[in-house]
């Protein structure tokens, strides 16, 4: 399941220049019983199947061999929900272990002795962690220097500075009718700058405006936010 992901495009490349490692670790391949069994049924009886206490540690035991004190991560849909905050302080660490549950659950001992967070990506449920771990690691290392060839792309995506991100267009100029915004073709730096800076408030004040309580915003974003505010029901 993972090497597709982590094989293609960025990742790889970030791999090939060494900027960061991707190991993938079979849970299995450290189970002690001749069938590599890493689940069982759970105490107390009830549906599914529970991951064992004992492979899982010694995974981990042979990671923290190579790697001290690795920040470890249980992806599950009661843990905090993931979002761009998290995944910068996430790629400011040397060593991440994402572990991924499957069956029904995971031995709760490792939770309560092991895990260092449980991360959410959202109020669903899916078959296992695998998904949730690929978008973790995807996310957190284009945050990581390097892996990104233009630094400022990263800054200006949406979530960074917790506002959504402005429109873009390509060429033709126009297409059945349907054309780019005149600003854009104006080549005044600074004002194309400030009609986006707009653009991202507008989106986030219509679509997430939850998001504007988080952001870093200055007085001339309030004073926009007061102007779309004013504008509402007026424009097209």
């Amino acid at each position: 399941m993972f090497k597709g992901p982590f094989s293609e495009s960025l990742l790889q490349k970030a791999q090939e220049k060494k900027i960061l490692l991707i190991n993938l670790i079979d849970i299995r391949s450290f189970a002690t019983d001749k069938h590599n069994k890493a689940d069982d049924t759970t105490y107390g009886g009830g549906p599914g199947m529970v991951m064992k206490l004992e492979p899982i540690l010694k995974a981990i035991e042979n990671i923290s061999h190579n790697h001290k004190n690795p920040r470890i991560i249980f992806m599950t849909p009661s843990g905090e929900k993931f979002t761009q905050e998290k995944a910068k302080e996430l790629s400011m660490e040397n060593n991440i272990v994402v572990l991924c549950g499957h069956y029904e659950n995971i031995d709760q001992r490792i939770l309560e002795n092991i895990v260092t967070d449980e991360i959410s990506m959202g109020d669903y449920v899916l078959t296992g962690g695998e998904i949730p771990a690929m978008a973790l690691v995807d996310c957190v290392a284009r945050l990581i220097p390097g892996v990104v060839k233009e630094e400022e792309s990263v800054k200006n995506e949406s979530f960074y500075d917790n506002l959504l991100d402005f429109p873009s267009y390509t060429k033709p100029e126009e297409y059945n009718g349907m054309k780019i915004p005149e600003m854009l073709k104006s080549g005044h730096h600074k004002k194309i700058r400030e009609w986006r800076r707009k653009e991202s408030l507008k989106s986030t004040f219509f679509r997430r405006p939850d998001l504007l309580a988080k952001a870093n915003l200055t007085k001339e974003d309030r004073k926009i936010l007061e102007e779309i505010i004013q504008n509402m029901g007026k424009e097209p």
